[in-house]
């Protein structure tokens, strides 16, 4: 089983980008996601964006994650 995670993009470099979470950034592909904006929240998944999130889904998410 494979696992997204949300991620907030705060940097965009072509179709590339850097997302962070909890003081941790990962480069990532944004190929699947040509209308993505800095400070959007992205399931991040085996290195690419494949969704884009409302911020208050992915706090959601990732307070659902911390209980685990």
């Amino acid at each position: 089983m494979c696992l997204g995670i949300p991620m907030r993009l705060i940097s965009i470099t072509g179709d590339r980008g850097i997302a962070e979470l909890g003081g941790m950034k990962k480069e990532i592909g944004l190929h699947l996601l040509p209308d993505i904006e800095l400070g959007n929240y992205v399931i991040v998944h085996a290195g690419f964006a494949i969704q884009k999130l409302d911020e208050k889904l992915a706090k959601e998410i990732l307070d659902s994650l911390k209980e685990l």
